[in-house]
Order: C-alpha cells, then sequence, then structure tokens
C-alpha cells in the first residue's frame, strides 16, 4: 500500500519569537517526488529536519498513514524515512562498505552484529548509487561529490519508504548531477516517496511530481513544476531575471538566467533562438553569459 505523508500547519522558530517558516502544509503519496526550491536561509533544510524529527516542531504535525511520528519510535521511523544532508564530516578511517553498512542500523539490535544479508543490501545500495568501485576505498579519502553519492546509497540501505535529499546535487559535477537524478527517478518509479532541496529549478523540470517554492518564511505556492516554475515566481525568489522556455530536443521547460548587452534593441522571439544568435547582430538581445 506504501505510506501516505502529511504535513499539516507546520512552523518552526530558532529563538522562540520569530518563525523560520510557518503555515507549511501538503501531502505525498508513494512514489511521489516533491521538490523544494527557495533562496538561502528560508527554511529548506530546516524543513526536512523538521519532516524526519531532528528538530522539535513550534506548531503543526507529520504523520505517515495517519499517525503522529512524534509518537512512533525512533527506530520505526529510521525504517521508513531516511535523510541525507548537505554534507557530513567522518572523523573515521571506515571503508566505503562499513560507512554504508551503517545505514542497517535501525535493523540490528545494539548488541548484535550485520548479518550476511545485512552486507547484500549494503552492497546492493553501493552499486544503485554507482559508488561500487569505491567500496574499499575509505571514506576520509574520497572526494565531496563522492561522499554525497555515498550518503545516498548509506540512506538506500535503510530501505525507506520515504527518503529526504538536501540538495543531493550540489556538489557534484555535471555528470554526476545526472546520474543522481537518474536514480531518484528510478527510486520515485519504485515507489519510494521523495523529498528533495535544490537551488536548481531545471533539476525539479526533470524530475519532480510537484515543485514548493518558500519564500518568506511560506510556501508562496505548491504544483506541477510547469505551473509553478515561471520567470516571474523565479525571478520574485531570486530577485533575478529569468527565462522559462520550452526546448524542443530536451522535450521540457528550460531556465535561462538573462544578461543583456547594453543599448541592444530586444528581437521579439523566442529567447533560445536569441542565446543561438548572432550577439552581434543588434537585432538580437545579447544573453551572452549563463552564469
Amino acid at each position: 500500500m506504501g505510506i501516505i505523508l502529511t504535513a499539516e500547519n507546520l512552523a518552526f522558530r530558532w529563538d522562540h519569537t520569530r518563525d523560520v517558516f510557518s503555515q507549511v502544509t501538503f501531502t505525498l503519496h508513494p512514489g511521489e517526488l516533491f521538490c523544494i526550491l527557495g533562496p538561502n536561509g528560508v527554511g529548506k533544510s530546516t524543513l526536512l529536519k523538521c519532516l524526519i524529527s531532528l528538530l522539535d516542531l513550534h506548531t503543526g504535525s507529520v504523520s505517515l498513514n495517519g499517525t503522529d511520528t512524534r509518537n512512533m519510535n525512533r527506530q520505526i521511523l529510521s525504517q521508513k524515512m531516511a535523510f541525507v544532508p548537505q554534507g557530513y564530516g567522518v572523523a573515521f578511517s571506515y571503508t566505503i562498505l562499513e560507512y554504508v553498512l551503517m545505514g542497517r542500523a535501525p535493523y540490528i539490535s545494539a548488541f548484535s552484529s550485520p548479518t550476511d544479508n545485512d552486507v547484500k543490501i549494503a552492497i546492493d545500495a553501493i552499486r544503485e548509487a554507482g559508488v561500487y568501485h569505491l567500496i574499499d576505498k575509505l571514506v576520509t579519502e574520497i572526494s565531496g561529490g563522492e561522499h554525497q553519492l555515498v550518503m545516498i546509497a548509506r540512506a538506500l540501505a535503510q530501505q525507506p519508504d520515504i527518503l529526504l535529499l538536501d540538495e543531493p546535487t550540489s556538489h557534484l559535477d555535471f555528470g554526476n548531477q545526472m546520474q543522481v537524478l537518474s536514480l531518484i527517478e528510478r527510486l520515485s518509479d519504485r515507489g519510494i516517496t521523495i523529498i528533495m532541496t535544490s537551488h536548481f529549478p531545471d533539476h525539479a523540470f526533470i524530475v519532480s511530481d510537484k515543485v514548493g517554492i518558500m519564500r518568506g518564511g511560506v510556501f508562496s505556492t505548491i504544483g506541477p513544476a510547469n505551473s509553478v516554475i515561471t520567470s516571474t515566481s523565479l525571478q520574485e525568489t531570486y530577485n533575478v531575471d529569468v527565462a522559462v522556455e520550452y526546448h524542443r530536443t530536451a522535450g521540457r521547460n528550460v531556465c535561462i538566467p538573462l544578461r543583456y548587452c547594453r543599448n541592444s534593441p530586444v528581437k521579439t522571439g523566442s529567447v533560445l533562438d536569441t542565446l543561438l544568435g548572432d550577439c552581434s547582430d543588434p537585432a538580437y538581445q545579447c544573453a551572452n553569459s549563463l552564469w
């Protein structure tokens, strides 16, 4: 049947006087992929930590199939939800296999050792995350991008129904970003509910079922990517001029940050056509940098 996650009227305060976010309400069904966009400091990471009960809400509740997560045993909750933070320091020289095997902790009692099945599940998670070639390396000797993929593998070893990813592509090169997005899409297709934060609206177009934009401590809008991610919403959120246009080859909308050549008149038509045009032609708008 899967798990339905319901967040109802969530609010969080660091100092007990000012809301970091408030009035956050949404429902996710099994296999849905929810991408949360918003500027730095708006509370996206804090929201994820509240969803998994790492931080205490000021008001509101998070429930799984109608059961408030605050009433759930921590071990049981960890079997149902897994969290991958943006970065995580490791002080000890575990091998990648040992590190990912820690994801099996919710299934192993305090005085027991991992079984052969636990090891198999960890190895399968390492393969699925695309880092099997690192399995014998030390976690202290891999790159930041590789570490991000290994943390995803550790979360997969928990075999969660719901996976929370805090900017999962932030430390990755372009190729690994696409690898992670492909993995996220496969996990969603398999029925795992995924909530991810991102600073890349294009990523939401690629993989998400539902998008929420956080601004001013609330969700300004929630809905399908093509409805939520517009030139206007991105300008209001990030204070930057952005064109959102359909790209025929990609088969989806794309986001284009705009910068213009001074004193160049704007030719009507597709901004993508403009970008492919000759910037020396005064009839063209010169968007000569995508940042």
